[in-house]
């Protein structure tokens, strides 16, 4: 009978929580100002605006920075970017930056917050190309697209929630990010055709209005299905991941030129010597960060010292570049070198103070040299920027090598998430602090009665760690008979389960179910 309660309440919570879902769902509709179709609106244009200004810094960190060594190319391309947003139905906080990265990319953020990269002007041929790629990005942050891809996966975790009042064993906290995880999830993210379908549609219609030839959204998916024939690993990892180009796409964008110019749209600006003279530099110090992106890969294979000759020619060519001293700064570290590291680290601050690598790899050369206030200085800088593991992690150790578990804790919790070695490293001096406070947080213990109805205790030890010895109080009764005994768990493997027998035993005249066990783990000691 209480089986039975038990399940249809169940029963009733998953339809009344399913129910509200979808008056929630009915209640969140909006028309989209691009499109002007009705659809789901959970995240509203205040905190579209407030995601993209939140994580819009935290993105460019990840992907490079921003190309700092040419301040007047990031001004150009926000200039062609404003011109386009102009026509754009949301009245967002468009920016446009360039970031320093050779692989081929742009992407955008809700609340209209876009980049593109260095290696993706490389390859276009005039101002109205480029216009289009923005208009592209534009059109994304404008139809709510990273947004819409969020709300689908509110909607997942809410009918996950609807399962999990009926089931204990549903996870759906797997969907939860934060911090820079979320920003690195939206740019990377994979549209759908429609999402494509729509930002070529709406981008190149903006590109028209803007007195931009539209003839330029042909001749840029042309170029990127060329690209794309050739798989190249850049494109591939970069616009091609998120964007993937088609034939289909460019018979789209012919019939809508057609479409434009029945509309009026006759000719229009291409831009192209605009647009070499802007590049001008990008494109004269295009052999530097060749070299620069072969010194990243000789250094991959640990082929150090043809590596550093690779960016002694790229520092010949653009001494003013702060990511080819970065780098020196990165080998010198490997090699333990740490004072030159210092040096190098130093010189690339000078050039571009507001990149996250050159701090954390300057923090990491001081901790190692047992300057632990400039460590921390640099180190806290780094994760303002970016946060990491790896700094997180470093400070977590100096707070502990200076006798601040509370802290280090609190460091080491963090960078457990890191996957691969870094987080399990971190998870596990997490625990070596931790367990002595929460012993029952790692060892777990439950009570069975074998055949001869003896009380048996299973203890399983949860950590990553071994532990040399756990204390376990049991407290058994039944009927009008109490007992309470000690277990002593022995050398239990991470992992480990184990089975201890106690002297108790359930009177045969008594009932199984009279029997009430009740553990608590007293200690954990660590070898």
């Amino acid at each position: 009978m209480i089986m039975c309660q038990f399940v249809s309440t169940c029963s009733g919570l998953k339809q009344l929580t399913l129910a509200l879902l979808m008056t929630l769902v009915l209640a969140a509709c909006a028309v989209n100002p691009v499109t002007g179709q009705r659809e789901l609106g959970l995240i509203s244009e205040r905190e579209e605006i407030s995601m993209g200004i939140q994580h819009y810094g935290p993105s460019q960190q990840s992907q490079g920075g921003q190309f700092r060594t040419d301040p007047e190319l990031t001004a150009y391309v926000s200039e062609v970017g404003q011109r386009i947003a102009a026509f754009s139905p949301r009245d967002l906080p468009y920016e446009f930056v360039v970031l320093n990265s050779s692989v081929p990319n742009a992407w955008a953020l809700p609340g209209g917050k876009i980049a593109i990269n260095r290696g993706l002007l490389y390859e276009l041929e005039n101002e109205a190309e480029l216009a289009a790629v923005l208009g592209h990005e534009v059109v994304h942050s404008a139809a709510r697209h990273g947004a819409q891809a969020m709300e689908r996966g509110m909607l997942l975790q809410g009918a996950l929630v609807a399962t999990a009042i009926a089931s204990s064993d549903s996870e759906y906290a797997g969907f939860i990010l934060g911090g820079a995880q979320l920003g690195a999830q939206l740019i990377t993210q994979r549209y759908g055709r429609d999402a494509e379908r729509e930002s070529d549609l709406y981008g190149t219609r903006y590109l028209a209005q803007a007195g931009y030839d539209p003839q330029a959204a042909v001749s840029l998916q042309q170029a990127f299905v060329r690209l794309s024939e050739g798989r190249r690993q850049s494109w591939l990892d970069g616009l091609f991941a998120s964007h993937p180009p088609s034939q289909e796409r460019v018979e789209n964008n012919r019939q809508l030129v057609q479409q434009l110019r029945a509309e009026g749209f006759i000719g229009g600006d291409q831009g192209v010597e605009r647009y070499q003279q802007h590049t001008a530099f990008l494109r004269e110090t295009r052999p530097a960060y060749d070299a620069f992106d072969e010194a990243m890969v000789l250094l991959r294979e640990d082929r150090v010292e043809a590596a550093e000759a690779k960016l002694d020619e790229a520092l010949a060519m653009v001494p003013q570049e702060a990511r080819f001293y970065g780098l020196k700064g990165d080998i010198a570290l490997m090699q333990r070198r740490y004072n030159a590291a210092v040096g190098h680290y130093n010189q690339a601050i000078v050039r571009d103070d507001n990149y996250f690598d050159y701090y954390l790899g300057r923090g990491l050369a001081y901790s190692r040299q047992g300057e632990r206030a400039l460590a921390q200085s640099d180190l806290q800088t780094s994760v303002n920027l970016l946060p990491t593991a790896v700094a997180v992690n470093e400070l977590g150790a100096l707070a502990l090598a200076y006798n601040e578990p509370a802290r280090a804790k609190q460091y080491f919790q963090q960078a457990a998430s890191a996957p691969g070695e870094l987080g399990a490293a971190a998870l596990r001096a997490f625990q070596r602090l931790d367990i002595n406070d929460n012993p029952a947080s790692y060892v777990r213990a439950s009570a069975y009665l074998d055949s001869n109805r003896r009380l048996m205790v299973r203890v399983t030890n949860a950590a990553a760690l071994d532990v040399q010895q756990a204390t376990l109080e049991v407290r058994a009764a039944a009927g009008d008979q109490s007992a309470v005994r000690r277990v002593n768990a022995q050398n239990l493997g991470a992992g480990d389960s184990r089975d201890y027998q106690t002297d108790l035993i359930l009177p045969a005249e008594l009932p199984v179910e009279s029997l009430r066990v009740d553990i608590s783990v007293q200690s954990a000691r660590l070898p």
